[in-house]
């Protein structure tokens, strides 16, 4: 027996069952932590900080960016990511009196995570930490601890932990906004998610089996699915995939396309929407073979995405239907999505 067949005709992968239990583990998340959400707004609103810093590595950096753009957008408050290596490795001492900082985590046992953390703590700043192990190090070193509710996680490939760190920036920019609506439509968002996993994006399977490089092109609030995207490619299918905004590829990336080139583009909607779609009709006129995932209805659309209960949540609702893609594109490329290689399940760096 061949590999490929091989690898096709094993039981599901943890990677799709743990992909499957996030809209119970994002309901469970809700209902578990909304005190301590609606706390912590009330802190940052009497308390507003002046800066605001993330900490977190990759997929929980993809998390924290899409936080990130909902505060930049929603609050109108600058958020940056820390190159965590100024703390480990360059010995900075960061500002941190009136900084609210912000990390992201499935293990939290990666020490350039704890460190910082700890050390801007000591500095006044204060600490949050989204992390699925409450036991964690990292949440050790928090002042405000608040775990993810994920369950246990086997899979190398981060799925529902991920999904409840994206609910998690979401209801800290709802609760410190004080946005009732956006917090109902938050309630809602485990059915979107439910809906969004039974959708069909076998043609995209088919399209990226035999694919070797692939942009991945999203905007906004949906960036940070685009990021993810791509690294998921990488890591799970082998694919060397590179995540760019509808409008940062115009500049040099869209040197390199060429006819039959893949792209997927992520349109959900929102204010981004428009010039990703007149991108993707763009890139099919230059011969590009475009994969274009939009609301139902959209022309043009290969692949559809689920509208939640407010359009800023729709971006969290493509990721199970990403990950039950590109688990199936894995072992359709021969591939075993559940132990990539070279990787491992928690990542310690300095």
């Amino acid at each position: 027996m061949s590999k490929e067949k091989r690898l096709t005709s094993l039981p599901i992968s943890h990677m799709a069952l743990e992909a499957a239990e996030a809209p119970a583990a994002v309901a469970r998340l809700l209902a578990a932590e909304a005190p301590a959400f609606q706390a912590l707004g009330a802190d940052l609103r009497a308390r507003p900080p002046g800066s605001i810093l993330t900490v977190a590595r990759g997929s929980s950096d993809h998390a924290a960016h899409y936080m990130a753009y909902l505060v930049m957008a929603r609050l109108g408050r600058l958020v940056t990511s820390l190159p965590m290596s100024l703390v480990t490795l360059y010995g900075s001492h960061i500002q941190a009196e009136g900084l609210l900082a912000v990390a992201f985590s499935q293990s939290g046992q990666s020490p350039d995570l704890v460190v910082p953390l700890r050390d801007v703590g000591l500095r006044g700043a204060r600490t949050v930490a989204f992390v699925n192990e409450p036991g964690s190090p990292l949440a050790a070193a928090a002042g405000r601890a608040i775990a993810l509710h994920a369950g246990p996680e086997r899979s190398v490939a981060a799925t529902k932990s991920f999904i409840c760190q994206l609910a998690c920036g979401a209801a800290l920019a709802a609760a410190w906004q004080g946005d009732t609506a956006f917090v109902r439509a938050l309630g809602t968002l485990p059915a979107a998610l439910q809906a969004a996993a039974q959708l069909d994006w076998a043609d995209a399977v088919q399209a990226l089996a035999g694919a070797d490089r692939l942009y991945v092109i999203g905007r906004g609030t949906g960036l940070a699915m685009a990021m993810e995207a791509a690294l998921k490619f990488k890591e799970v299918c082998g694919i060397h995939a590179e995540a760019y905004s509808g409008a940062e590829v115009r500049h040099g990336p869209l040197a390199l396309v060429d006819e039959g080139f893949p792209v997927l583009v992520l349109a959900p909607r929102g204010p981004a929407q428009p010039g990703l779609l007149q991108l993707a009709h763009e890139l099919q006129a230059r011969g590009a073979r475009v994969l274009l995932a939009a609301p139902p209805g959209t022309p043009g659309a290969l692949i559809h995405l689920v509208a939640s209960g407010h359009e800023d949540l729709d971006p969290i609702a493509i990721a199970p239907c990403f990950y039950r893609m590109v688990e199936a594109l894995a072992r359709a490329r021969g591939r075993d999505p559940d132990h990539p290689p070279h990787l491992q399940k928690v990542t310690r760096t300095q």
